[in-house]
């Protein structure tokens, strides 16, 4: 029997082509769950959508209004929610005083409380039994320069994780963070394409490899799945990376100007 077998499942942050909620929502798909994504974008969630014979919504998830209505949708496409997944998120990489005001409340609005307002829509229509899931980060355990807004908001949010388990366990409802570290996809595709930089991150995983997208799809799947009794929890799904640390900025920029030369040499 598949994993998700009859489950309904909503994902939110899946309106950009190939990135972590794409990926899960067609793991999902293939693990017999019925799937409605959600975003920003028409096309890429229409096309996705009809991949996985699932159903689509518009929903900007720091709007509380269109929050209210993704849940209405879910419940009329659906019948119902099982799954709720948030993995919507904004890397920004900003010197801490060189962070303005505006970039503070538009993490905020995205990265907290539109989470947070996103998981209170789910709870209101989810049956029981059921599970969240929050993409978090490692940097919400470990740093990285210029990145302060960004780790803050995905910390706090698991902590507000960690309270939705504990009040609605009574539920079964569990809910989960999975804190993936440097991956290679849209959200990181300039670094991505550059080895240096990707070794200099590679070095510091126990695993000796950054993750894929695939790999926290996988964790995600498990942690939706009903063999999953963790609930509350933090899942570290990065190659062991929190053992260690990520690299610095001038060890970045090094080893990127390494991979340069070597390029340009060639």
């Amino acid at each position: 029997m598949k994993r998700l077998e009859g489950k309904r499942a909503v994902i939110i942050g899946a309106a950009a082509k190939g990135n972590l909620g794409q990926i899960t929502a067609r793991q999902f798909a293939r693990e017999g769950a019925h799937v409605l994504v959600a975003g920003r974008h028409e096309a890429p969630l229409a096309e996705l959508a009809q991949e996985i014979s699932g159903a689509y919504a518009l929903c900007d998830i720091t709007d509380e209004s269109a929050l209210a209505g993704l849940a209405t949708t879910a419940v009329e496409a659906l019948g119902g929610v099982d799954i709720a997944v948030n993995s919507s998120g904004w890397g920004l990489l900003t010197p801490f005083l060189d962070t303005t005001r505006q970039e503070l409340e538009r993490m905020v609005s995205l990265q907290f409380i539109g989470p947070y307002q996103f998981f209170q829509a789910m709870l209101r229509v989810m049956a029981d039994d059921g599970a969240i899931v929050q993409v978090s980060s490692a940097t919400a355990k470990i740093m990285m320069e210029d990145h302060a807004a960004y780790m803050g908001t995905k910390a706090g949010m698991d902590h507000v994780i960690r309270c939705i388990a504990n009040e609605f366990g009574t539920r079964g409802i569990r809910a989960n963070s999975v804190a993936p570290g440097f991956t290679a996809s849209p959200m990181t595709e300039r670094a991505a394409r550059n080895p240096g930089v990707v070794g200099a991150f590679a070095k510091e995983y126990p695993l000796g490899r950054v993750g894929t997208l695939q790999d926290t799809a996988e964790a995600i799947t498990w942690l939706c799945s009903d063999a999953c009794f963790i609930t509350g929890e933090v899942l570290q799904v990065n190659g062991g990376v929190t053992l260690r640390r990520n690299p610095t900025n001038a060890e970045i920029v090094a080893a990127a100007k390494v991979a340069r030369e070597a390029r340009d040499a060639g």
